[in-house]
This record gives structure tokens, sequence and C-alpha cells, in this order.
């Protein structure tokens, strides 16, 4: 009796460790066939660990390789929330570091993940504090963020570059790809503990992005800046825009806009003053237009300097609109119409030469197109055709109504009298190097096409140095060079009609007359008080080029002195 139930026992036994042996098995089976991919790939995740390497974004130098735009080191803080234990605590004690809301901390720490982001590039006194915290669950991961030494300094120029060192405006944007370069990676391994073993069984190196040379001189645009606004701010204007350029090659050396922005705390600015208006504002341009008139009249053959026209003692109808001029002359020679900025006698030339041929010239300096400049966001402005011309248009367009420019076309365009009648390509990137200075591509000045004879080009000089000279443009006169250039005041659209009380002052030129160095525009968006260009943004020119020149020949004159002494 005592054997039976002994066997009865042994069998029961036997028989369970069949059937759970058999359980197994399957078990075993289903694991093998239809899990062993996942947890192959479960175990290499918790045992491999993937870094991306991030590569050094480009810096940006100015045309003497003064850095504008550069990346520093910086840390960043992740969390690995499965590892912090009083999420409450911490959350509070990380909301009273960073300033973000307690709520959100404890939302991301709450997940269940082993890794997120907490909060990106921290300031040194902020990771201090936070290590002197010692919250277990807490890393650093050391990243790149890209910083503006000179801050406002061409902030609409140089654009800024997102958290991820991405371009999101300006330069940084229109070269991204250039700019970025691409991340590496290395594969390391970890323990069970999830410790970093320093074994790297798969490395690749992140190729850092190029450097960008631009055309600009940081003296010439810190000059530019400061001037800009000073008028800006004493006359209260909405905003303000100065472009500097080389005649001879389409180089810009100094470009801005008012309002500014840091570009260290683009977060503080709105969208309306990160615009780079220069490129992006199209606006009538008033009588600085009328270099267009005379240049083409001058080509065609169709006036001398000293041919005289009648300015109807300031009132003249053209259809059913009475033109005026803002002071009353009675007869002019062509180049005072010009000088002395007469409505009238513009008008009276423009009915000589006709539409179609004061459309075909303001084509041929540019307007109504793209200039190509290697900036992102231009508009191309407005330019009629003739055939949409009213009745009034030929007393409008020759003197800058109804037609919209930008600030880059006008100084391009009187680039083009500078130097004796060539339409340049703007453009601000003179190379492109890598971090060893090697240069990957190089951009050479570019001839658009040639707009005026060089003989009508001299004759138009003679005209723009005698606006300043003796005409509307007295206050930009320099006492050791001659000043060439034009005003224009316009008078902006509002609810569909002119305004009598806002303007655009405009001032345009060059310096010196003989042998030009700079061109330069500046315009003033609605100044309050005096709002003529000629009282406004004449003055502005002449500061400024007075500083330029005195800095290009002391430049010049250091670099002779060095060629010297080598």
């Amino acid at each position: 009796m005592h054997i039976r139930s002994h066997h009865r026992r042994f069998y029961a036994v036997f028989f369970c460790f069949l059937f759970l042996f058999f359980l197994l098995s399957l078990r075993l089976i289903f694991i093998y066939s239809f899990r062993s991919k996942y947890l192959i790939t479960l175990a290499e995740k918790q045992h491999n660990f993937f870094t991306e390497l991030e590569p050094r974004r480009g810096t940006i130098f100015d045309k003497n390789f003064r850095p504008q735009a550069l990346n520093i080191a910086c840390d960043s803080l992740y969390a690995m929330p499965l590892k912090i234990k009083n999420k409450q605590i911490s959350a509070e004690k990380l909301h009273q570091i960073l300033g973000l809301e307690s709520n959100y901390i404890l939302e991301r720490i709450s997940r269940n993940k082993s890794f997120i982001w907490i909060s990106r590039k921290l300031s040194p006194d902020k990771i201090k504090k936070i290590e002197e915290e010692n919250i277990k669950g807490l890393g650093f991961l050391r990243e790149s963020k890209r910083c503006y030494p000179n801050k406002e300094l061409s902030s609409h120029l140089l654009g800024f570059a997102g958290i991820d060192n991405s371009g999101l405006e300006g330069l940084e944007l229109a070269y991204d790809r250039y700019l970025r370069g691409e991340p590496g990676w290395l594969r390391s391994m970890r323990d069970a503990k999830q410790r970093t073993v320093p074994i790297y069984e798969k490395f690749i190196p992140a190729r850092d992005g190029y450097d960008l040379v631009l055309t600009i001189d940081e003296v010439i645009q810190f000059i530019a800046e400061y001037e800009l606004d000073r008028v800006y701010k004493e006359s209260r204007a909405k905003s303000a825009i100065i472009i500097i350029m080389d005649p001879y090659t389409g180089g810009i050396l100094a470009l801005a806009n008012r309002p500014a922005l840091d570009l260290n705390n683009v977060g503080a600015y709105n969208k309306e003053d990160r615009r780079n208006r220069a490129v992006t504002d199209y606006f009538e341009p008033g009588s600085v237009f009328k270099i267009v008139t005379a240049s083409a009249a001058l080509e065609e053959g169709r006036v001398s300097l000293d041919d005289k026209f009648f300015c109807e003692n300031g009132e003249y109808r053209v259809g059913n609109h009475v033109l005026h001029d803002h002071t009353p002359h009675a007869w002019l020679s062509f180049l005072k119409v010009i000088s002395e900025s007469s409505n009238i006698g513009t008008t009276k030339v423009a009915q000589m030469l006709g539409p179609d041929i004061i459309y075909r010239y303001a084509r041929r300096f540019g307007f109504g197109d793209f200039t190509g400049v290697d900036m992102p966001g231009e508009v191309q402005g407005v330019l009629k055709l003739p055939s949409s011309w009213s009745k009034t248009s030929i007393g409008a367009i020759p003197i800058g109504q109804e037609v919209c420019v930008t600030a880059l076309q006008l100084v391009n365009m009187v680039s083009a009298i500078a130097n004796n009648g060539l339409l340049y390509k703007p453009y601000v990137v003179s190379e492109i190097r890598d971090k060893a200075g090697e240069i990957i591509k190089k951009f050479q000045p570019q001839v658009l096409r040639r707009v005026i004879s060089e003989e009508t080009a001299y004759k138009m000089k003679q005209i723009l140095a005698d606006v300043v000279a003796e005409g509307t443009g007295r206050l930009a006169r320099l006492s050791n060079f001659e000043v060439a250039g034009k005003t224009g005041t316009a008078q902006k659209i509002e609810n569909g009609t002119y305004s009598h009380t806002s303007f655009i002052a405009t001032f345009l030129g060059f310096v010196p007359v003989e042998n030009p160095r700079i061109a330069m525009v500046v315009i003033v968006d609605d100044p309050k008080g005096t709002h003529f260009g000629g009282t406004v943004s004449a003055p502005v020119f002449k500061r400024v080029a007075d500083k330029v020149l005195k800095y290009l020949n002391a430049s010049e004159n250091l670099e002779i002195v060095r060629h010297e002494i080598k």
C-alpha cells in the first residue's frame, strides 16, 4: 500500500515536470520564432548607446575676417524620468533655477521615457545651480550655441539660427546648407547599470560647416548704423534704411535697418522688426526716380544740359491732374530741372520721350525686377507696362509716383551712374571657406548689362554734382570731396490717396564724383517735423560719407606702410 502511494506521487510529480517542460518548450519555440528579433533589438538598445555628434556651424566673417556670427560651447539639461524619485520636489527646484513653469517640468519628468530634454543651451550660472542641487536622474550634454558678438550690428543682414543651429532668417537661412555641416555619430557600449563603457564600436566624425566671408566691412557697418540710429531717433521715424555699396563691384559694404534687433535675444522682438526692409519693402521713390528720366533723355539724344524748359511758374495740368513744384520756377535749363527737382520740367521731358522709352530705361536700371542679391525675401517692386498707363501716368511715373522700388534697387541705380554706366549684380558673400581656410567657392563681381553710355554717365554726374553743390542736396556737401546725389520726398499713400502729413525722405549719391569710392542710399520713413529728403536724409549721407572716406583712406595708408615694411 505504501509502495503504491509512493509510485503515484512519483508519477504525479514526473508528469507535472513533463508538462511544465512541454510548456517551457512551447514558450521557447514561440520566442525563438516570433519574438527573437524584437528581444535582440531591445538588448542592443539597452547595451548600445548611439550619440549624434553635432557639427560646428560655420563662422560668418566680415571682409577683414572679424567674426560676426560664431558658435560657442554650452550644455543642455536632460532628464531620465525613470530614475527621478521625488518628481514634485525636483520640478519645483528646477522651476526656481530655470524660470520654466513647474507643471511643465513635472509633466516632462513624469513621462515613461529613458531620456527627455528639459532645457537647451543653458548659461554657466544655471548649470552650476542645477549641479549644486544634486538631483539624481538629471544630466548635461555638450552642445553649441549660435552667438552674435556685435548684438544688433548687421542684424537684419545676418539673420539668426534656431535652437538646433538651423538658419531661420537672413544669411543664416540663405547659406544654411553651407553653414550647418553634417552630423556624425558614434556607438558605444553600456553595462547592466547603464554606465558607458569606453568601447566605441563605430565612429563617424561630424563635418563642420563652411565659413562665410562677407563683402561687409564691420567698421563701415558700425558708422552707418550709428548715424542711421541717430536720425531714426531724432526724427521719431517709423523706420529707416541705409545701404553702402562699392559701385565698381556691386559688393555691399554696409546694410542696416531701423528698428534693429539683438540677435542674441530674438524672441523679444516681433516679426515686424525682424524683416530686412532693404530688400523686402517697396515704396514710391519720389524725385530720386528722376535719374531714370534724365538718363533716358540724354542717352536718346533728345536733350542737352543747356536746353531750356518752361516750368509754368509751379502749376501744370496733365490730364485731369494739376502738377505742382515745391518751389515755382519759370525757365530752367535741363541741368537745373533735375538739380532743382522740378516735377513740371521733368514731366515735360518725359512727354517728349513717351511711355515706352521711360519704361525701357526703368527696366534697364533694374526696376520691376529682382536684383538677384544673395539675401532671402527680396521683392521686385512695381513697374507698370506702358499699356497700363493712364492719361496722368506720364506726369507721375517719371517723377517717382505710381512706381514702387526697393532700397537696394535705388543704390544699384546710382551705382550704375557712378561706375560710368554698368549695372552690377549686388552681393554680400565673397567667399565660402572650410575650417582649414581653403576656398570652397568664390563669388566674383558680375556685370548684368550696360545701362547708359560713358558719355551719358559723365553728364549725369555733372547734374547730380550740381544737385549737391547748388540744388536740393546742399546738406550732403563735404569740404574735401565733391559729392553727387539726388533728393527725394515721396508722399505716402493712406486710404487710397496721397497723404499731406506722411512722407518718405530719401537721399542717394556717390563720392567722390571723379573716382567714386562708395555709393549710398539713406531712406527715412515718416519722419516727424521736417520731412524733406534734402533736410532729413542728406545730412546722414554727409556724416557717414565723411567718416567712411577717412576710414578707407586710413586703411589704404596703413596697407602702404605694411607693404613698405615688408
